[in-house]
């Protein structure tokens, strides 16, 4: 069988190359004489594999030197709860909601202090990011979050906060997809299964100075500090994930030339898709054209029926995982790093003919 176009917001599609090799690798790495899926985690195979990926991250995202990274399972929203246990040292912390994860991040902040809800774009069902010269910053808050790239919603940051306290970004669906400045925030983190790795690993980069502030009480494998002084292998990490981190990370910098490429690949399947949504009037675009996300398109049908015809019609012609969320509706066309610009082109095509029949 033929591969689909896979459109899934995750887990999501994966570089045919990093599949490829890592098929090849599959039941012996190297002359290991097993698979990464075997190994232990302190073997020296291991060791090499997870020192390369750290390294590879290091140079692809251009991490300065005053920044550790951690490998942490639990995926992003375990973030939720790892980032005021170990920053609200004043009690209390600024949340950006532009969409569910960061209103789940909120929530679950509230656990353990304050939080201050800064902005929101609710009121217009998060199709706008609020204007951060617009946002006024709480004076003891210890950090400022927010989630950059909104899966579900298809809005993104333009522009990020400047705030005093550090800045936390969820950058879970947009992650590896441009360059970005690392110096600008206090801590990012992200869950792989977007753009990066199969499902099962968070990874958080944070500033050396946020260590170290957790809370006595806080369980060891929810310090940040405790997994950094381990290098990610107090207990036994999900190496399968790292190993394929690795691999996708070798495909930007060896393939694809780096994350400025990256970006300019990205910027293409994306002006392909909205180009032609502002080129017709039967679809709807909601979100406003400034926050448009170059990851996740969302769009609808004249209604709910064509809607889900859309999708069962798309999946038919080997475009799956189409739907749009339940608190959206309509369609998400999740177009990340692994999807190729024919999968786009085939989609819009798609969309084309469905107008056509269905009186557009």
């Amino acid at each position: 069988m033929a591969r689909v176009y896979n459109f899934s917001a995750g887990p999501s599609v994966l570089p045919l190359p990093v599949l490829q090799k890592a098929q090849a690798d599959l039941v012996e790495y190297k002359d290991s004489g097993q698979s990464v899926m075997e190994m232990s985690h302190r073997s020296k195979n291991f060791e090499a594999i997870i020192a390369d990926t750290e390294a590879r991250l290091r140079r692809v995202l251009a991490i300065p030197a005053n920044y550790k990274v951690a490998f942490i399972q639990g995926g992003a929203t375990l973030q939720f709860a790892m980032v005021p246990l170990n920053l609200m040292g004043t009690g209390q912390a600024d949340y950006w909601v532009t969409g569910n994860f960061s209103g789940l991040a909120a929530k679950e902040a509230e656990k353990f202090g304050k939080v201050n809800i800064v902005a929101s774009s609710a009121e217009a069902n998060f199709t706008y990011i609020p204007n951060p010269a617009d946002v006024p910053e709480s004076p003891d808050a210890s950090y400022v979050h927010i989630c950059q790239n909104n899966t579900i919603f298809g809005t993104r940051f333009t522009q990020l906060p400047k705030t005093k306290a550090p800045l936390v970004a969820d950058l879970s669906s947009c992650i590896l997809s441009e360059p970005i400045d690392v110096s600008q925030y206090g801590v990012i983190y992200f869950g792989v299964q977007k753009n990066v790795a199969p499902a099962g690993m968070a990874v958080a980069i944070i500033r050396e100075d946020l260590l170290g502030n957790a809370p006595a009480n806080t369980p060891a494998l929810l310090n940040y500090k405790t997994i950094v002084d381990a290098d990610s292998m107090y207990n036994t990490p999900p190496t399968w994930c790292i190993y394929m981190m690795g691999l996708t990370l070798q495909w930007i910098e060896e393939e694809i030339g780096g994350l400025a490429n990256m970006q300019k690949l990205n910027q293409e399947k994306a002006a392909v898709l909205y180009d032609y949504l502002d080129s017709q009037s039967f679809y709807k675009a909601p979100v406003q054209k400034e926050f448009r996300s170059l990851m996740n398109v969302t769009f609808t049908a004249p209604t709910k029926e064509l809607d889900a015809a859309f999708c069962e019609g798309a999946a038919k012609e080997g475009l799956v995982n189409i739907k749009g969320h339940r608190l959206v509706g309509g369609m998400r066309a999740s177009i990340y790093n692994a999807m190729p610009k024919a999968g786009v082109t085939a989609l819009v095509a798609y969309m084309q003919k469905f107008a056509a029949q269905n009186g557009g």
